[in-house]
This record gives C-alpha cells, structure tokens and sequence, in this order.
C-alpha cells in the first residue's frame, strides 16, 4: 500500500457534512454509504439517488485523426456514433484483453470526450497517446476539469428539469446535450451504472457542490460506493478490475456486441477473430445460490477437486432478496439451469447458471 494522502473529490465536504461513511476506493476518499446500502439502493429503484462520481477520468480526442485514433484503438465502431450520442467501448491490449472499458461521446466529428475508469485515467490517456503517434490528433488528460454528478432513478428527470435549462425528455439513452444547470456549463447525458433511467452531469468542479446540495435539498437520496455495487451487478453492468480486465476479452466476458471486426483494423482484433471462430473456451455468466452462502469476488469454482472457474462479482440482491453474481465457468457448463459449486470458506456450496440482467427496468 502507498503512504500517499488520499485523493479527494470536490464534493468531499459535502459528504463529510451528510454524514457519509468514507472509505479508501482505490486511493480515492469515498463515501460507501450515507444511511445506509439498502434504504439507498431501494431509493434509486423507487425513486431518485445521488452519486458523486467525480473521481472517473476524462480524456479529450481532438484533430482530424481523432476519429482514426479511436477506431485504432477500440473495439466498437466509433464511425457509427453521430453528435450528441454516446458509445460504450473497450480500450484493448493486443492479446484482445481490456485496457478498460469506456463511453466515447462525440461532440463533433473531429472532437470526443471519452469517459475512463478512476483507477486507469493514467493508463488509459497514456495508451491512448501511443496509439496516437503519426497521427494529427491531441490527446489530453482533463480529469481535473470536471467533476461528474449521477442522478438515477425514476424521478431523476423531474427532480433535474427545474435546474436545467435544456428539456430533458427529448435526451433519449446513451444521447448527451449541452446547457446550463443551475447556471453551471454542463454535459447532461442519458447514462448511468444503475440499470435504472438517469443523468450523469459532467460540471467544472468549483460547480459541483452547489448542484449537489440542490439536487439533495430537492428530494435526491445521496448514495455511496456500497449501492452502486448492488445496483450495477443486478443490471449486470461489468466492473473493471472484477469482471473485466487485462485478461478477459469482451467476447469472454459476455459483449460481443461491442466487437465489431467489419470495422477494420484495430489492437486486438486478430485475436477476438479467431475467438469468434473457434467459441471462447470460458464464459462470463449470472448465477444465483442454491445453498446458503454468497459466493463473493475471487472465490473458486469448483468440480471433483479442481478449480474450473471463478467468481468475479457477487452480493445479495436487494431486489431480488437472494444472493447473485457473476462467474467465468467453461462454455460447456455457462448455459442457463447448469449447476455448479463455488469454494465458500473451504467448503462446496452450490450455485445456478441464470440468465442475466439480473433485473430489468420496466420500459
């Protein structure tokens, strides 16, 4: 472990002030949770929560190659993204693993803004820079210009459409627009880790305790590190460094929708080519418990003795009140109804392949 203070967002204050409970989120101070994981999960599903996620990353994408640069450097196909749209992707190694998974949104044809997990913003701006070279495009780490607020829940739009000055119903999922809330320069896009409908509001950090405070004082539940877990493993949503990462490859870990060879070349793509061919030899699945236990991340999976697979995320559903999670078994065994027995503290408890998400919001 390093000796280095932990960062801070520019809503630690805040946070301090409602009571949250902080912990040390790879070298971030966080709140885990205000009240409380389960009354705050609850909120979001029933009615509206409030997430600081200032500490993940930004980085900008700027020139005339900054489009080649992405298509070079990720799996999906930025081509198809148009303005004020959003793309979820995968930054690849060449052995077809993830770097980290990210949303691009295009601002314009020659300008993205791509959204990057907290703990690989160096890494991630750093590869992005390589896999620039002999291109005319700017690469640059603005993490420090933002802070990012996620307001989730059924009432997220209500709750924000008094402090925006764009309207918010025409901003369909995964779309973006520009405007002002609560006189703040904001991006106010449709996206969220939640599973539920919401905003994710990207501010200049000097502007995000005030949004913050108004959006609490106007009924939004503020909501730790703890309920983000729950809600985005029910919503099947992966978590890098737990479900994904240098060696898991998107077709591996279930998104598939995210390759797209026809593209062209990218890093990476031979590999995930020849996995599309043969079929992965492992796959990432859903499971609920059959036996008393929650199988938890880094637990094994076991048969006749042998480790066989892993678990890479699990927890008790609020939701569903059972215990879920995620698991890379062999494709032979990842098919719906298959039963299998996770190592709980030294003993064999049995589990169920299900298909995922876990929970759906009704449309």
């Amino acid at each position: 472990m390093s000796d280095a203070p932990l960062k801070k967002t520019p809503l630690n204050e805040v946070e301090h002030e409602l009571g949250g409970k902080m912990v040390d989120f790879g070298g971030w101070e966080l709140p885990v949770q205000f009240g409380g994981i389960l009354e705050e999960h609850q909120a979001v599903r029933e009615r509206v929560g409030l997430f600081d996620v200032s500490h993940m990353g930004e980085v900008t994408v700027k020139g005339p190659d900054a489009l080649a640069l992405l298509q070079r450097a990720t799996c999906n196909d930025v081509s198809k993204v148009t303005d004020g749209r959003a793309q979820y992707n995968g930054l690849l190694y060449p052995n077809g693993g993830f770097v980290d998974d990210i949303l691009v949104y295009r601002m314009a044809a020659d300008d993205y803004f791509v959204v990057v997990n907290a703990s690989n913003t160096d890494k991630d701006y750093e590869w992005m820079r390589d896999a620039a070279k002999g291109l005319d495009v700017e690469v640059r780490n603005v993490s420090a210009d933002w802070a990012q607020l996620a307001l989730q829940g059924p009432e997220a739009e209500r709750l924000l459409q008094p402090l925006a000055d764009v309207p918010l119903a025409p901003i369909k999922y995964y779309r973006f627009a520009l405007g002002k809330v609560d006189g703040a320069e904001a991006i106010v896009s449709r996206t969220g880790y939640t599973g539920e409908d919401g905003f994710e509001i990207y501010v200049a950090p000097a502007d995000a305790p005030r949004i913050f405070r108004k959006l609490v004082d106007a009924g939004a539940k503020p909501c730790g590190l703890g309920a983000r877990d729950t809600l985005r493993l029910e919503a099947r949503m992966a978590l890098y460094g737990n479900d994904i990462d240098q060696t898991t490859t998107p077709i591996e870990a279930d998104l598939a929708s995210i390759v797209k060879l026809e593209k062209g070349d990218f890093t990476g793509r031979d590999v995930l080519q020849r996995e599309q061919a043969e079929g992965p030899k492992r796959k990432l699945v859903g499971f609920e418990m059959i036996d008393r236990g929650i199988g938890r991340h880094g637990y094994p999976v076991v048969e006749g003795g042998d480790e066989i697979g892993v678990v890479t995320s699990g927890t008790h559903s609020p939701t569903l009140k059972k215990p879920i999670g995620l698991a890379y078994l062999p494709v032979g065994k990842s098919a719906p109804g298959t039963e299998f027995s996770i190592l709980i503290r030294g003993k064999e408890t049995r589990a169920r392949v299900v298909p995922t998400p876990f929970y759906k919001r009704a449309k």
